[in-house]
């Protein structure tokens, strides 16, 4: 509920602070007093967009602020979602520079105007006649259907399956968006895979086959050195091992000399066996080499291959070929495992689609079960607001495709008047019927779901006294579990709020202000007989007014 509303340097308005309590509240004031503009300074604080020409004094600054208890809203989860601190005392402050920018705060944290018109929506429901035309909408007319079917829980349910629904219907869609183009590529994947896979492709192979051509391709050069160490090695007479034969024999003489030549002979040992083990190994290479053509043809021709293939893929590796032959083999087997997922992925939707449609059939069953009370309610209750001939035709059918309200297209048709044609409220019900009716639905909203706080803005415009009245006392009645606000010219209504503030001006330095006040019971028979009778109080009009507060 709304618990203060501070205006500073708004329109007519320097500066007015007013404490409101719950309940029922009334204001009243004459024509042009600046009601109007009141509830414009509200609508900024709730997120409506602002204009320079709104300030008062265009050097400073525009301040509004309401504050809020919100300790019944189950609001917790919006601030956390938005990350603003919550508390049960809310306070939404709205700021309008002199250089026409604006600032929006919830807590003294800086929010977007977005989230501030959210939050501002769940808190204050400003209805006027401009404001009818909502219930015109379809979406609206299902919200109040569904508000006294109960359906907050089953449109969970229902919209939880739906989005899994319209997520496996895009992946199903993908899918054959992907058959379509993939298959026409398949031909061209198919033939680039079997010609990397005829490669046998392997880690390391290039840097292979690149050192077997080279010994290969060089084979006479080889032997030829190898043949020239090994002569070098084993001469009888010159040869390096046969010279260090003798060094060793002369070493192992000197070794019980002492600890060097001990040292010195074990390192010409270990010399003299590397060096033998070394033309043992010369020897066995020597063996081992011999020119062979054809595998150097075999050799040079891979590598060829492996060159042209890194060309025609842009490759610089056998790794990046390999890379390149595994993403073509996905989707070759993409492609020619298509039928297999596009009918698991089907089958899958359908069972979403069964779980979904059953939801949305709970949902339309709850719905027609009370559309009989509700049209009950409506024509009850606009009988006592002077509409006895108004009738409804409200129907709940099955549609064609899944919305985000169920599966259902809602008939919400109106006759205000006996032997009249039914049609859609917007083109038959005039604005002061329109108005009518949606006081009596909201009324009924109010026993079924927790409500912001309602201010009604002169729906009572060119009513009679005694539907007024009754009109008063139906606002009185939602006030006993909600907080009901209501801009009002007529005494009946007036009379019926808890509190009653007078909005009017006054002249202050040669400039004309706008003022608030909560009136006492005294000035409350005052504003009621002037309102009924004028400026000059008279005695029955006072009586009348002191009979309206009774």
């Amino acid at each position: 509920m709304l618990t203060n509303l501070s205006i500073q340097n708004y329109a007519l308005i320097d500066d007015v602070n007013v404490p409101f309590a719950d309940g029922f509240t009334t204001i009243t004031g004459e024509t042009g007093a600046g009601k109007s503009i009141l509830l414009g300074g509200l609508s900024l604080v709730l997120g409506n967009r602002a204009d320079l020409n709104a300030l008062r004094d265009k050097e400073r600054k525009c301040i509004i602020e309401a504050e809020f208890d919100i300790s019944k809203y189950n609001l917790g989860a919006f601030f956390s979602e938005n990350d603003l601190d919550y508390e049960d005392q809310t306070i939404l402050r709205r700021e309008i520079l002199p250089s026409n920018k604006s600032r929006a705060f919830v807590n003294d944290s800086p929010v977007t105007l977005d989230i501030l018109k959210i939050l501002g929506e769940r808190l204050v429901d400003v209805h006027s006649q401009h404001q009818t035309l909502r219930l015109t909408e379809n979406d609206f007319q299902l919200k109040v259907v569904d508000a006294l079917a109960g359906n907050h829980e089953s449109l969970k349910i229902f919209q939880k399956h739906l989005s899994e629904y319209r997520k496996v219907s895009s992946e199903l869609e993908d899918l054959r968006n992907f058959e379509t183009n993939a298959s026409k590529e398949h031909d061209y994947n198919s033939f680039l895979l079997k010609e990397l896979q005829t490669a046998s492709l392997k880690d390391g192979m290039q840097e292979e086959l690149e050192a077997e051509f080279e010994q290969l391709n060089n084979v006479e050069q080889i032997m030829e050195q190898l043949s020239f160490g090994h002569q070098l090695l084993n001469d009888e007479q010159l040869g390096i091992l046969a010279k260090l034969s003798d060094l060793k024999r002369a070493f192992q003489q000197l070794s019980d000399f002492g600890p060097s030549y001990a040292s010195l002979n074990e390192r010409v040992q270990s010399i003299f066996i590397e060096t033998d083990d070394i033309g043992s190994e010369l020897m066995s290479l020597k063996d081992g080499v011999e020119a062979d053509p054809s595998r150097l043809e075999t050799v040079n021709s891979q590598l060829q291959q492996l060159h042209d293939l890194q060309k025609k893929h842009q490759a610089g590796s056998v790794a990046e070929l390999l890379e390149i032959m595994n993403d073509l083999a996905q989707k070759v087997d993409a492609v020619e495992n298509m039928d297999a997922k596009l009918k698991e992925k089907e089958e899958e939707l359908h069972h979403i689609q069964e779980k979904t449609e059953a939801s949305a059939s709970k949902i339309r069953k709850a719905r027609n079960s009370v559309i009989p009370k509700l049209k009950r309610l409506l024509q009850e209750n606009l009988l006592t607001l002077g509409m006895p001939s108004a009738t409804f035709k409200i129907e709940v059918n099955p549609s064609n495709s899944f919305k985000m309200s169920g599966k259902d297209d809602l008939t919400f048709l109106f006759s205000a008047n006996k032997g009249m044609d039914y049609g859609p409220l917007k083109k038959v019900a005039s604005g002061g019927e329109l108005s009518r009716i949606m006081l009596i639905i909201k009324s009924v909203l109010a026993n079924y779901e927790q409500l912001p706080t309602m201010m009604f803005d002169e729906i009572d415009t060119g009513v009679s006294g005694d539907i007024s009245n009754r009109m008063g006392e139906i606002m009185q009645q939602m006030s006993q579990t909600m907080q009901v606000f209501s801009i009002t010219h007529l005494p009946q209504v007036a009379s019926k709020g808890q509190q009653q503030f007078k909005v009017f001006k006054e002249e202050k330095g040669g400039r004309t202000h706008t003022q608030m006040k909560k009136l006492n019971l005294d000035e409350r028979v005052n504003e009621l007989a002037e309102m009924l009778g004028g400026k000059a109080l008279s005695e029955s009009a006072l009586a009348h007014a002191k009979q309206l507060l009774q």
